[in-house]
């Protein structure tokens, strides 16, 4: 079981940067892909990031390829996204996601795939 808490959210003007967080309890952490996922009002949650337990491997939706980071520290049990060259249509819930895996490939871009979430961490980004 594991517990995932979300931070870092706010808000910033187009171009900024922000870095989430992704806090997870549990001492097997280190055995879990993780993976990011946005939700904007009326429309439907999308894949935005994912990293394999070790942080080898990553993913990223082609929408924020070259602009966000993901990356994790297991030893703090954390995983990050930075966010940089923020625009106004990266508005929206960010939510953290997790699933046991200890494929050296980070876990896909279907949420139906991934076991627990987080409580989600709002990001407005300003014109």
């Amino acid at each position: 079981q594991v517990q995932l808490v979300e931070s870092g959210g706010g808000l910033v003007q187009a171009g900024g940067s922000l870095r989430l967080s992704c806090a997870a309890s549990g001492r097997t952490f280190s055995s879990y892909a993780v993976g990011w996922f946005r939700q904007a009002p009326g429309k439907e949650r999308e894949f935005v990031a994912a990293i394999n337990w070790s942080g080898g491997s990553t993913y990223y939706a082609d929408s924020v390829k070259g602009r966000f980071t993901i990356s994790r520290d297991n030893a703090k049990n954390t995983v990050y996204l930075q966010m940089n060259s923020l625009k106004p249509e990266d508005t929206a819930v960010y939510y953290c996601a997790a699933k046991r895996s200890l494929s050296t490939v980070a876990a896909g871009p279907d949420p139906r795939d991934y076991d627990y979430w987080g409580q989600g961490t709002q990001v407005t980004v300003s014109s």
